[in-house]
């Protein structure tokens, strides 16, 4: 490990492994540093991403990386029924769940051969700032600190996001908009190997959903994520999750356990400041319906090493200059989705389950030629006269 690079990357995440490989692309020196001793592990993530999405990456998707090729969706209302998202009209929904684990690795290993240096087990224990800019971090490795200088420093050490609050950031996700989450890794469960099931209801999941994702015939992700301020002795996520496999995969094993949370927050104010760039969980850009974020991370991660290196060329690395890394983001379709999908967040979290079951009732006949959440709002909307005040703040993301 140098004492100094171009850029430096805080964390090993597919938002860090973009933006170590493209900034070393680019012809800068990256280091990139990885608190876990070992990268993709453990998993916290359902590892669900659409086909459309992904590809935005990759010409080829290597087949280590999928667990599983997703042909459509379903949601579940509270009362049991289901609405089908059909292969025509299920957008992102469509796509992949991925080996995470060969994923991430391989993501890191391709920032490896562009150029990046990357070290495991490697902690930001906090920030290098001089005069209210960030210079770098000081770095537990080996058992010692190493002090490690950077013209950039790209945070992207997820929904902690510690090293933000090393440079006077405030971070912090308010306990209702932070879910927190339970997974397992089921075997020998009944499932629809390539439909991604997803739950819904206040006395389920509450202020959340409950998710499958297959990983085979007859293996999944079984998960749920609730509302923080719903956590409380007894009606953990845990236990939500240990009733619902209690109900419905009654002999199923489990293989494995992840326990983690999801921002659904709103994005940072900012997501730059002198020398210092957010991206991903870090910059709170997981999507706040769905806590989706594997695309995020790696969209903000490769366009904050882009402004990164446009701007070190050009000898200006202030949060002036950097700015364009975030009003980018925001003016982009990802960008637009947050802001969308945190107002009909907003709304969904508020409503009974009688009101889930009227509206997923309504739209369960439906034949839409093409699926997103826009067109979805809209035909709730018309179908469900009664709740146009409680919907009315969605009007001017529908049009």
């Amino acid at each position: 490990m140098k004492s100094e690079y171009d850029v430096l990357v805080i964390g090993g995440g597919p938002g860090g492994a973009l933006a170590g490989k493209t900034a070393a692309e680019k012809g800068l020196s990256v280091c990139i540093v990885e608190k876990r001793p070992q990268i993709g592990a453990p998993v916290r993530c359902a590892e669900g991403i659409g086909e459309e999405l992904i590809n935005e990456f990759f010409t080829e998707l290597n087949p280590n990386w999928v667990a599983s090729k997703i042909k459509g969706a379903k949601i579940v209302a509270p009362n049991g029924n289901s609405f089908y998202l059909n292969p025509a009209m299920a957008g992102n929904e469509v796509g992949y769940v991925l080996n995470r684990k060969v994923f991430d690795r391989d993501l890191i290993w391709q920032a490896l051969e562009a150029g990046a240096e990357c070290y495991v087990k490697a902690r930001a224990v906090d920030a290098i700032m001089e005069n209210g800019v960030c210079k770098g971090a000081k770095i537990e490795y080996m058992g010692s600190v190493h002090e490690v200088r950077a013209k950039v420093v790209i945070a992207a050490d997820g929904v902690e996001s510690k090293f933000g609050r090393y440079c006077g950031v405030d971070t912090t996700v308010p306990l209702s908009e932070l879910e927190t989450c339970a997974q397992y890794l089921m075997a020998d469960i009944d499932i629809e190997p390539e439909i991604n099931a997803f739950y819904v209801g206040r006395e389920a999941c509450p202020g959340g959903y409950i998710w499958i994702f297959p990983k085979g015939d007859r293996t999944a992700n079984v998960g749920i994520g609730i509302a923080g301020n719903e956590s409380k002795n007894g009606k953990r996520a845990k236990d939500y999750l240990d009733k619902f496999v209690k109900k419905n995969f009654p002999d199923g094993k489990i293989t494995e356990i992840i326990v983690g949370g999801v921002s659904i927050c709103p994005p940072l104010k900012s997501t730059v400041e002198d020398g210092l760039m957010f991206v991903g969980d870090a910059a709170r850009l997981s999507d706040p319906i769905t806590g989706g974020g594997i695309y995020n991370a790696m969209y903000s991660g490769k366009l904050a090493a882009e402004v990164a290196a446009e701007c070190i060329r050009n000898g200006d690395v202030s949060k002036a200059a950097l700015m364009k890394y975030d009003t980018t983001w925001r003016a982009s379709k990802m960008g637009k989705a947050l802001e969308r999908n945190y107002q009909i967040k907003e709304i969904f979290v508020k409503l009974d389950d009688e009101q889930l079951n009227s509206i997923l009732n309504s739209v369960s006949n439906l034949v839409m030629k093409e699926f997103s959440t826009l067109t979805l709002m809209k035909e709730i909307i018309k179908m469900n006269p009664k709740m146009i005040a409680e919907l009315a703040p969605l009007r001017k993301y529908l049009k």
